[in-house]
């Protein structure tokens, strides 16, 4: 079934009341939130209570991570990515996706929303009246307030009794510090002296477990001792919380006291991460003053054995380490009152700008297909840089938000995008290589969105920009735009005469670079649309053998696509078909949707000119649920549409209607996750 409920972390105790309650409600109820106090477990009962078989629908259950989001605005961006909603489309986001959630039953668990209410209340009411097949599952320190809204208060773990299960988890992070701990729960009257730790901590299960950890260090009688006193001395400090709110509190303080003054302040300077973070950037941004750069790897091991700090293994990514956010507020704090938080937020931001920039070399490359998973595992990072970047350093702001031009339009996210992009080019200085790159960035993103009238202003606004500077690279990428913006209309005459052989030569530039491929591309394309097929395949064949030597795989795959097209133009369906599964395989690894889209309009066509009526109306059924997370079908291209109705005609033929229409429903029932 399709999803991306996260893996749960091993050691769940208890909780089986809530999670009857919950199996109860999510069969009867639309919207339901889990509130309590930071650190009392919602989001781990939420992926409990979700991940049952009984709770599984058709079109799956997802899981919306909305700690590392500070922007309101995005919130509708990250759900509709998380679902699989890559939508290219002008139209508003959020009605975009009502009308894509309209026919799904799905499962959304939108977890930590404390700090977006009144943005995921708008959402969530507008979601729930359009999608009668949607469940809403939220965690937060507060209710939504939207009608028909069902509360359950999240309590912390139960406290009395020898086997209660705050104690139980309290032992099981013991003995996952120091398995020499044992003997202090096996002896009765030790085990009242942990009951009572528990006791003392109110049973919040974050708080148990930073005790837990420090386990390695103490006996259980010192850590008695020392978590009295503590509460002891703090308990009129905070007398206008709400005691578990100070319990929690309290409990972090005393853990930020009994680390080491290095372990402090790195706690500290990694609290302007948001989201997950891998070591290099920890070591960029945090280091400093009394923690030299070749001590943090090892400091953030620490503070990972106290649980201050979770590491995770991701595949591609390495080793990503994160803070929960009760823990990262108290760092943030720390760190204004040292007086860094804006010396660190420019450290941070200035690193992930300079990712940005490296990403953009080696898009085109060997690696491309490692910089779409970096990027994509850093994305709450690059926008809390940009986010940074926009209020700080305009010039900063319009060169990183121009070098993602790849993430933007290739990756998925052309809304963002273009949010951001026209924000920074409001504010940045309007000449220069940077702002014609965000100029040519942002017309790629118009594109995407078939808002061709902006995209034409944008290519020939960029040439005009282009032509200022030395050198031919952006001028080639303006002719491109350019050239799109008037062929998807239907001018590929007007295409040919921008981007073509000779327009290429009159700029010059590497033969190798992103500008000259790209204007191969739409020269292949222009050429098909002329019905100049064998001219085309030679433009392709050599846009494909440049990026076989680069290493790349996106713009290859496009090169494929050319050649399927002029193969079937030329009546070689069997070879049509050979270069679109090429394609199709290219455009899978990076994740784009609108090449898979294409590529399978394409691939019906040539196997339904093969006879084979019933697998082209599935891969037509398959195409058109695609195209529904791209927003706009064969991007309103007259020759997209015109070939995709090719091969509904040929595939109708030779089945029937009926049986066309089966084998097209059983197609667009497959997952697109």
């Amino acid at each position: 079934m399709p999803g991306n409920l996260p893996p749960e972390p091993a050691g769940f105790v208890g909780r089986e009341q809530e999670i009857g309650l919950l199996d109860v409600l999510l069969r009867e109820r639309r919207l339901i939130t889990l509130t309590g106090v930071g650190g009392v477990g919602k989001s781990r009962l939420a992926l409990r209570a979700t991940t049952g078989p009984q709770h599984a629908r058709r079109d799956g259950v997802w899981w919306v991570e909305l700690s590392p989001l500070r922007d309101p605005e995005l919130l509708t961006a990250t759900v509709a990515h998380t679902v699989g909603l890559a939508d290219h489309s002008a139209r508003p986001l959020d009605e975009e996706l009502c009308a894509w959630m309209a026919d799904k039953e799905l499962l959304l668990v939108l977890d930590t929303c404390e700090h977006l209410v009144a943005a995921c209340r708008h959402l969530v009411g507008e979601l729930l009246q359009s999608a009668p097949g949607l469940t809403v599952l939220v965690t937060s320190r507060e209710p939504l307030g939207c009608p028909g809204e069902t509360r359950v208060e999240v309590r912390p773990l139960p406290c009395e009794g020898p086997g209660s299960d705050a104690l139980v988890l309290f032992r099981a992070r013991a003995l996952a510090a120091t398995p020499q701990s044992a003997a202090a729960f096996e002896d009765p009257d030790r085990a009242a002296i942990a009951a009572e730790v528990c006791r003392r901590l109110d049973g919040i299960p974050l708080a148990l477990e930073l005790a837990g950890a420090r386990m390695r260090l103490w006996t259980l009688e010192q850590m008695a001792q020392r978590i009295v006193a503590r509460f002891d001395t703090l308990s009129d400090t905070r007398a206008t919380m709400p005691p578990r709110h100070q319990t929690m509190r309290t409990a972090i303080g005393w853990s930020h006291e009994l680390c080491e003054p290095v372990e402090r302040l790195l706690w500290a300077r990694l609290s302007v991460f948001t989201g997950d973070f891998d070591v290099a950037a920890a070591r960029a941004v945090c280091s400093g003053g009394p923690l030299p750069a070749a001590r943090v790897e090892r400091v953030l091991t620490g503070l990972v054995a106290k649980s201050v700090v979770l590491r995770t293994e991701e595949r591609g990514a390495g080793a990503r380490y994160r803070m929960l956010d009760t823990i990262r507020e108290y760092g943030h704090d720390w760190l204004t009152e040292l007086d860094e938080a804006g010396t660190v937020a420019d450290r941070h931001a200035h690193w992930y700008a300079a990712l940005c920039q490296a990403a953009d070399r080696g898009w085109l490359g060997p690696g491309q297909v490692d910089w779409y998973r970096r990027m994509t595992a850093e994305h709450a990072q690059l926008r809390t840089a940009l986010e940074h970047l926009l209020g700080t350093d305009p010039t900063a702001a319009v060169e990183t938000a121009g070098a993602l031009w790849f993430f933007w339009f290739s990756c998925g996210h052309v809304h963002e995008g273009r949010g951001f992009l026209e924000r920074a080019l409001r504010a940045a200085p309007r000449s220069g290589a940077a702002y014609t790159g965000a100029l040519w960035a942002l017309g790629l993103t118009a594109l995407l969105q078939g808002d061709m009238d902006a995209a034409r202003e944008l290519g020939e606004e960029c040439t005009r920009e282009a032509a200022r500077l030395v050198d031919p690279e952006p001028e080639l990428r303006a002719a491109y735009l350019h050239a799109v913006a008037v062929m998807m209309p239907g001018d590929a005459l007007g295409a040919l005469a921008l981007a073509g052989p000779r327009a290429r030569a009159d700029h010059g530039g590497r033969t190798s670079g992103a500008g000259w491929l790209l204007c191969r591309l739409a020269t292949g394309y222009a050429l098909c649309d002329l019905g100049r097929f064998e001219e085309a395949a030679d433009e392709a064949r050599g846009l494909r053998e440049a990026c076989t030597e680069l290493g790349e795989r996106w713009l290859r795959a496009y090169a494929d696509y050319i050649l399927a097209v002029s193969a079937l133009g030329l009546g070689h369906h069997g070879e049509a078909a050979r270069h679109v599964r090429a394609m199709l395989s290219g455009k899978r690894l990076l994740g784009d949707r609108f090449g898979i889209a294409l590529g399978l309009d394409l691939l019906a066509a040539a196997v339904a000119a093969l006879g084979d009526g019933e697998l082209a109306a599935r891969l037509l059924g398959t195409g058109h649920a695609w195209w529904r997370t791209v927003g706009r079908p064969q991007m309103g291209s007259p020759s997209l549409t015109a070939l995709r109705d090719q091969g509904e005609r040929q595939a109708r033929a030779a089945i029937g209607d009926e049986a066309y229409e089966a084998a097209f429903q059983g197609g667009a029932a497959a997952s697109t996750g």
